[in-house]
């Protein structure tokens, strides 16, 4: 369907804003993924606060002019759609990785994360990186671990003096 002067310029203000806001970014080939589970993946991106869209790759390229995923632009090639994760860095490498899985033609191209290009061969780097919630969780088991190991400590300190006093 072609699209008029109006309406591309309006997918591009739409991905600009997106990109703007976002804290990283995926492009992904998804040519001969069926249309449900395109469904399926652009309704689990709401869920994880993940913007996803389809987009022209000349529009995609004037989208991203200015931002930090500018590094995307020689990845628009080719059918693209394009993931920014908005509460998570790790959000959208960590849904589409998973989305490959389960596609077998469904392909990560590249992501971005602070002006950083990095190969789809290194998506773990992001997808792995671990929610707010986890890396709390992650702290506080080691402020517990390392308090309970310093009061050992000290109640093994007062035992010895106490044996010596005695």
């Amino acid at each position: 369907m072609a699209l008029g002067l109006e309406d591309k310029k309006a997918i591009v203000a739409e991905v600009s804003e997106a990109a703007k806001t976002a804290l990283s970014a995926v492009v992904a080939d998804s040519r001969g993924v069926t249309v449900s589970n395109m469904t399926a993946l652009r309704k689990e991106a709401r869920e994880a606060g993940v913007y996803v869209r389809v987009v022209r790759n000349t529009l995609a390229r004037r989208a991203v002019e200015g931002t930090d995923f500018e590094c995307l632009a020689e990845s628009f090639v080719g059918p693209t759609l394009i993931a920014f994760s908005n509460e998570h860095p790790g959000a959208a490498a960590r849904l589409l990785k998973a989305f490959a899985k389960t596609n077998s033609k469904f392909e990560v191209k590249a992501l971005a994360f602070n002006g950083e290009l990095i190969p789809a061969g290194d998506i773990d780097r992001l997808a792995t990186l671990p929610t707010y919630d986890e890396a709390i969780a992650k702290l506080m088991s080691v402020i517990q671990g390392a308090t309970s190991k310093f009061v050992r400590t000290l109640a093994a300190v007062r035992d010895q003096k106490e044996q010596e006093a005695a």
